[in-house]
């Protein structure tokens, strides 16, 4: 009679072992798939770059500006780049612009208008500015 064969315990259907497998298996091919479509992106945007030229869009903002169209959107805009790129006398004039426009802002646009004015030394004004905050109710008395 022939010895039959036995399969090693590390070759058996161990159910949980198979589950560890194919939980693997998934993610593996997850993974692969999410690093494809990030290239894929990457190159979809260099050549859209490739077609359209590059356009200042804060000089285009400001030559709406001279013409004399007036926004509250437009002044918010060209005040928050004039802010970021700490040209702060742009930023005041851009800011006192949208503040003769309307008065119902977020508070971060009374600090702004506020700090661009005391760079150019005009502290009373800054002041009213955050007065006028004060009224509004944002800022909060220390205790």
């Amino acid at each position: 009679m022939r010895k039959q064969k036995t399969i090693p315990p590390s070759y058996s259907l161990n159910p949980m072992r198979m589950q560890k497998r194919l939980f693997i298996l998934v993610l593996w091919a997850i993974f692969s798939f999410s690093a494809s479509a990030q290239n894929e992106k990457v190159f979809i945007t260099d050549k859209v770059s490739d077609k359209y030229a590059y356009v200042d869009v804060m000089k285009t903002y400001e030559r709406i500006a001279a013409k004399g169209y007036k926004s509250v959107d437009l002044f918010q805009k060209l005040g928050d780049s004039s802010y970021s790129h700490f040209k702060l006398e742009k930023a005041a004039e851009w800011y006192s612009k949208l503040f003769s426009l309307t008065l119902d802002l977020a508070p971060e646009y009374y600090y702004r208008y506020a700090e661009s004015l005391r760079f150019i030394c005009e502290n009373e004004k800054a002041d009213a500015v955050l007065e006028k905050l004060k009224i509004k109710g944002i800022i909060k008395k220390k205790v």
